[in-house]
């Protein structure tokens, strides 16, 4: 019995200092939220940029994002605009409004393309375009921008400190188009779309020829071959399993230490046997006649 009135007294308390903690949570809400209207409000242009500064200072970014909106016109043209643009941009950018931020980041670069930042704000708008990058399921045309773009801030900026950033961040890029390219070739294998996935297996080496599984893509290549040239019409068999033996030649010119080199000369060995027994019935077909 005592238990039982420990236990309820301790959910008294518990519940009661929730509610005291949703009180002073929405009580500081509304006090923050009256302040800034108060701001909002005031006429004064100058206490208003100290104000986007100092929320911009605090992170408060949505408040920040607010003013120097507001002021962004009153100040076009003046020594302060730099500044406000620059911290602008950036209250989009740390709120996860990328798509914003990178037209900001543009547009800064257009007005002040001599500004000391704009090295910074050229990777931010590239960075900008990597925070889009999405699922590795969904179209990759922001990655693919992000590649280019980081590539184009190497270019353009050869002694950045951001150099090793951009260079990282290209790689992931490279190795997520390449991880969606090798789902889609092993899916048309899986589905038996045997052609398709020599095809695809075959592009994606070409499209990605530093990668470190290029041994293991090419011999997707020559399985895919072998297995279409199996279900090919008799009429198409022997060009079919010819073209399995110029795929594992090319594997050994180009993989001669690889690990998969048995696997490979085991499709090339088929392949020849296959061609032997065509010939063997076309003779013995021959001499029959």
């Amino acid at each position: 019995m005592a238990d039982f009135w420990l236990k309820t007294v301790n959910f008294a308390l518990l519940m009661k200092f929730k509610v005291f903690l949703t009180g002073l949570v929405l009580a500081l809400l509304f006090a923050s939220c009256s302040k800034f209207s108060k701001v909002q409000k005031s006429k004064d242009v100058e206490y208003k940029l100290k104000m986007a500064d100092e929320y911009f200072a605090k992170k408060k970014y949505h408040y920040a994002q607010q003013l120097f909106e507001e002021l962004f016109p009153i100040y076009k043209g003046s020594q302060k605009f730099e500044d406000l643009y620059y911290k602008y941009a950036y209250c989009y950018f740390y709120q996860e409004y990328y798509m914003d931020a990178e037209n900001l980041f543009k547009g800064y670069l257009e007005v002040f393309p001599n500004s000391a930042k704009a090295e910074e704000v050229d990777y931010m708008r590239a960075y900008s375009f990597y925070k889009q990058s999405p699922k590795l399921e969904l179209e990759q045309v922001n990655t693919l921008k992000a590649m280019n773009m980081m590539q184009t801030f190497i270019n353009t900026h050869p002694g950045s400190s951001r150099i090793k950033d951009a260079t990282d961040i290209i790689d992931q890029c490279r190795q997520k188009m390449e991880m969606k390219e090798f789902r889609s070739a092993q899916l048309y294998y899986n589905l038996e779309q045997y052609k398709a996935s020599a095809i695809a297996f075959a592009n994606l080496l070409n499209n990605f020829p530093e990668t470190q599984k290029g041994d293991a893509y090419k011999l997707m290549v020559i399985k895919s071959y072998y297995k279409y040239a199996k279900l090919s019409v008799q009429e198409k068999q022997a060009e079919r399993f010819e073209k399995v033996i110029e795929e594992y030649q090319d594997f050994v010119d180009r993989f001669p230490d690889s690990k998969l080199l048995k696997e490979a000369e085991d499709y090339h060995n088929l392949s020849i046997n296959q061609l032997k027994d065509k010939k063997n019935e076309q003779n013995t077909s021959s001499a029959k006649r």
